[in-house]
């Protein structure tokens, strides 16, 4: 440290930049100076973090390929969907592998952090009124064989601009201007654009997101309760108003009643649900065996995507099933471990931004593919078939691992 400015210096390969923070004593105050640069750090970085991340990855292609097999032989090839998927797991690696050697300070910059944010919300709201739609929610950008879901860099730019503000505005906390306010708007943009793409699972996914980072931030008890109940009526009139202008919103009604009973339209809207909870009751314990799940055999559709987990069960049974959770767990905790040792409170919210929003989604998908929550279409991290969501997972893991890279090191005694 020094003129205010922090310098990260690390043996090994460095690539120069420097970003000019004022830090204070602790992990409290973070205030850019707007002096952009650039050092990568090249250190060692949290190896049991990273075994994890690659033991998750490898078991979700292995299950890809087993649930998805049967649909790529409708598309020709049995190996299709999981040739693609080794791609997108190759180059996520490498963008992993490139973000964990960017000094995660590269992100507490106005220019950087609100313009992702600014252009993510674009790109939703273009998706929302002109992408390509599937099961009649707007969500992709198709150009040419290249799809894209704006949606899945949406919710990073969320963390990157939460954890700014965190960092930035933790001084000023006792006002709501600064402890309230800022995360109100961002989080409203985000759900709204999100609602118009009908996309209710991603609206669900990001609430519990910057609702834990605001709580995480260290925003008062108080002033957090009363935003919630704010947060409570404004969802309410947000969703009379979205009935009215945009129309029928009688796909949640149904969800909720397929959720209450699968059986109710197993040939129509409770037909994934009521197959997933096949597929999980018949591997008992110990599962079929790998590869001889039944379902997969076009039963279940979009089996080797948002009910994965359920072939994960069929196959390897309730053994397979708390592998998986203990697998999940273990992450969450591990991040929150890095979080906690984070050289600064951005570090810190960047972490913990990244680990709930994991941790949440991993959760959601094994409650719906239990027929525990309404089914709202959300994927399981390193396990669903998916080139955007696995990169941007990885990705989203390489910048973890910087800041474990950077981690307060355990004083010798």
């Amino acid at each position: 440290m020094r003129d205010g400015s922090l310098v990260y210096e690390r043996k090994g390969f460095s690539v120069k930049k420097h970003t000019e923070i004022e830090l204070g004593s602790s992990k409290d105050v973070a205030t850019e100076r707007n002096v952009f640069s650039i050092k990568p750090v090249f250190s060692r970085i949290d190896r049991s973090f990273l075994i994890l991340v690659l033991v998750l990855l490898g078991f979700g292609l292995i299950m890809m390929f087993s649930a998805s097999y049967a649909w790529g032989l409708e598309q020709g090839d049995g190996y299709f969907y999981i040739k693609k998927q080794a791609i997108f797991a190759v180059i996520g690696l490498a963008v992993m592998w490139v973000a964990s050697i960017i000094d995660y300070h590269n992100y507490l910059n106005t220019k950087v952090a609100f313009g992702f944010f600014g252009l993510m919300c674009l790109l939703t709201l273009y998706t929302a009124i002109a992408g390509t739609a599937t099961a009649d929610a707007s969500r992709w950008i198709v150009v040419g064989s290249f799809r894209f879901q704006p949606s899945e860099l949406l919710k990073i730019s969320l963390i990157i601009v939460f954890a700014y503000t965190g960092a930035v505005n933790f001084p000023k906390y006792a006002s709501w201007k600064y402890s309230t306010i800022p995360f109100a708007v961002y989080l409203g943009t985000a759900a709204g654009l999100l609602a118009l793409q009908r996309h209710i699972s991603a609206v669900l996914l990001i609430s519990i997101l910057g609702l834990s980072l605001m709580f995480v931030s260290g925003v008062p008890l108080k002033t957090f309760l009363k935003f919630l109940a704010v947060l409570l009526a404004a969802g309410v009139a947000l969703a009379f108003v979205l009935y009215f202008v945009k129309g029928d919103f009688s796909y949640i009604s149904d969800r909720i009643k397929g959720w209450k009973d699968p059986m109710s339209d197993v040939q129509g809207s409770t037909h994934q649900t009521y197959n997933a909870l096949l597929a999980i009751g018949s591997g008992g314990v110990f599962g079929l065996g790998f590869g001889e799940s039944r379902q997969k055999y076009l039963y279940l559709s979009e089996s080797q995507n948002d009910f994965v987990f359920a072939i994960v069960c069929e196959e390897f049974g309730l053994i397979g099933a708390i592998v998986v959770i203990l697998l999940f767990s273990l992450l969450i905790v591990h991040g929150f471990y890095i979080a906690s040792r984070a050289k600064d409170r951005f570090g810190m919210l960047i972490a913990s931004g990244i680990t709930i929003q994991i941790g949440s989604q991993a959760l959601l998908n094994m409650m719906v593919a239990c027929n525990a929550f309404p089914n709202t279409g959300i994927s399981l991290p390193f396990f669903s078939y998916g080139g955007t969501a696995l990169i941007i997972t990885l990705a989203e893991i390489g910048i973890i691992l910087n800041v474990s890279r950077q981690a307060k090191t355990k004083k010798k005694r």
